[in-house]
């Protein structure tokens, strides 16, 4: 049987209290990375050097909480541009640590620095010639010692009450290994367009990675007429099409204007006669068009700059080769 909940009565000072310790701990954080810029120093840029210049992957590893941060420390590494995995330090006594080459790069987070399971496996990291990246908070402990760069995430105390809990230096190393991610993806150039690869299913990713050409109707899709031809043969081609236009073609089918609901409700109020007007004589002249090959994101940009739902592809050569309008962005997932 499941324990009945117990009701815990709260007052205003209780209140009080819990934003008083919430606080105390931004307040030690806040403290604690303030003091952390102060004290990087040559060690920061040898790790730098030294995951720069790996052929491999960088493999991060801790225990407890440390291993928590050192996953997502490799996480942050993997999406920016830095090839990284976890490796839990127990499981790597146990047959795991067979990934490790002399091409890799090793990061050992551990506050005390002296975890045993890391500490078991280092002399066979470093046998291996592998490099060794150590991030603890005591710069005389073991792994701090045989470390090829250490890096130190010292607190001057935990944000817990009884200095138990890794709290602040854990928030320590994660934005040293954050400030490891940014500085090497500054050292490569990474840029967008590399982020967005690494996130195809995300927003970023969608943005830059489709181009017009993704969305766009082509072929028989095109809604397209002849100049010569009537305001019916344009009202039932935007129809049959349903992108709520038509491009208007010259006979080698380059582009000559475009034909939108817009321009039909503002026709309706001149009472013209639809069978024998030619649409030539109401279309919208020198439309905006835009490449193939452009982002989808472009698009985007020129339609809300001109107000404009729909919009025209052309080749270099202005030739009409592709149509789209605000629904299929939409579909797209582009905006």
């Amino acid at each position: 049987m499941a324990s009945p909940k117990v009701k815990i009565a709260r007052t205003g000072s209780s209140k009080s209290r819990d934003l008083a310790a919430a606080r105390r701990v931004l307040r030690h954080a806040t403290d604690a990375i303030g003091a952390l810029g102060e004290s990087l120093n040559g060690e920061f840029s040898r790790a730098i050097d030294a995951i720069l210049s790996v052929k491999g992957r960088v493999i991060v590893s801790g225990m407890g909480k440390s291993g928590h941060i050192a996953r997502k420390i490799a996480a942050t590494l993997a999406s920016t541009g830095t090839p990284a995995l976890f490796l839990h330090p127990a499981e790597a006594s146990h047959g795991d640590l067979g990934m490790i080459t002399s091409l890799d790069v090793f990061i050992a987070l551990s506050y005390s620095g002296e975890s045993e399971e890391l500490m078991t496996i280092v002399p066979v990291i470093k046998r291996q010639g592998a490099s060794l990246i150590t991030i603890t908070g005591n710069p005389k402990s073991s792994l701090a010692l045989a470390a090829d760069a250490h890096l130190d995430g010292s607190v001057e105390k935990e944000a817990c009450p009884m200095g138990l809990a890794p709290t602040t230096s854990t928030t320590v190393a994660l934005v040293l290994g954050d400030a490891l991610a940014m500085a090497l993806l500054d050292a490569k150039g990474f840029g967008k367009e590399d982020f967005a690869r690494s996130h195809p299913g995300g927003s970023l990713g969608r943005r830059l990675l489709t181009h017009v050409r993704d969305i766009m109707h082509s072929g028989k899709k095109i809604p397209a007429v002849h100049q010569e031809a009537t305001l019916s043969d344009a009202i039932l081609e935007i129809s049959r099409k349903g992108l709520g236009m038509t491009a208007i073609v010259d006979e080698k089918h380059h582009v000559l204007g475009i034909y939108t609901d817009g321009d039909l409700r503002r026709t309706l109020e001149k009472n013209l006669d639809f069978r024998t007007t030619p649409v030539s004589e109401v279309m919208s002249r020198n439309p905006r068009c835009i490449n193939a090959d452009a982002l989808a994101v472009e698009a985007v940009s020129l339609m809300e700059e001109k107000n404009i739902s729909q919009m025209l592809i052309v080749d270099e050569n202005n030739k009409l080769v592709g149509a789209f309008n605000m629904g299929d962005l939409l579909r797209a997932k582009v905006i």
